[in-house]
């Protein structure tokens, strides 16, 4: 394993700081630096990059994003055990790490970001990755604060994230990601790699925001996406019914056939889909 700076082998700082993974708060530790180093290149070049990291744990991809040149990171971290050991990181990159103790479903971020653009890079926590992605893709306005988003997730989410139509993991997920990123899986990474071993496999995807996604309001797509993928097996004539518009009217202004289902509409026929129905219910009945 090659070194990627001077601080000691991430393995030391865990038995060190007494560092055991919590699975009440997602931890898988990844130890192989040359690993981290690739997550941080899969973001692109790093070089006076501005980076926002999420669950650092004990540091490993914080390094490697700083040792490949990142002028700044801040780091959002929930687990207080792990402020010390990224306090020593801090220490080696002096005036280059900002360590939040908090949790980034609730830390505002932007009260620590510096003008510029921002990457997001991280090993999420299994536990709230979707619920972090989300939140993410739902910025309002768009395009967002951030220029790239590079993260880790379980092989399952990443296919439902890049999922295609037709595809068994093709879902709101997908759409919404479609919608307002170009996504694709990077490279996956085996259980072995990590400090516990998660049962499944691991895959890092890169998303960069569309510029101009397709008009509509997210509300909207959003209302419609539960509504066909709520009862994926049923066809849209029926499963759109829960809008409370007429399925039919819907269907025949998007001029999608009444018998297809929802994993067999792409990301522009949901948005039309959105926009339709966000015109439906401004017009009054009649």
């Amino acid at each position: 394993m090659t070194a990627i700076d001077e601080l000691p082998p991430l393995r030391d700082v865990i038995r060190r700081h007494e560092l055991s993974a919590q699975k009440s708060l997602g931890q898988n530790f990844l130890l192989d630096l040359n690993l981290t180093a690739r997550i941080a290149r899969g973001s692109g070049p790093l070089e006076g990059a501005q980076v926002v990291e999420v669950g650092p744990g004990p540091g490993g991809l914080t390094r490697a994003l700083l040792a490949l040149g990142a002028a700044r990171v801040v780091a959002i971290e929930r687990d207080r055990r792990c402020v010390a050991a990224l306090a020593e990181v801090a220490d080696a990159y002096p005036g280059r790490l900002q360590v939040i103790e908090g949790d980034a479903l609730k830390v505002d971020v932007h009260a620590y970001l510096e003008p510029g653009p921002v990457r997001v890079v991280a090993n999420l926590p299994y536990n709230v990755a979707t619920l972090l992605l989300v939140g993410w893709l739902s910025s309002d306005p768009w395009p967002p604060w951030f220029t790239s988003l590079t993260l880790m997730f379980q092989r399952e989410v990443a296919e439902r994230i890049v999922a295609a139509p037709g595809s068994k993991a093709y879902g709101r997920l997908a759409v919404l990601a479609g919608w307002r990123t170009q996504a694709k899986i990077l490279f996956d990474v085996a259980p072995s790699a990590f400090v516990p071993p998660p049962k499944v496999t691991s895959s890092v995807v890169h998303l960069v925001p569309r510029p101009d996604p397709m008009p509509c309001r997210l509300a909207d797509l959003e209302r419609v996406t539960e509504a066909a993928f709520g009862q994926r097996r049923k066809m849209l004539r029926q499963s759109l019914k829960s809008l409370g518009v007429s399925a039919g009217e819907l269907l025949e202004r998007t001029g999608l056939p009444e018998t297809e289902r929802a994993e067999e509409i792409d990301v522009a026929g949901f948005v039309a889909l959105a926009r339709a129905f966000a015109e439906m219910r401004a017009t009054p009945a009649g």
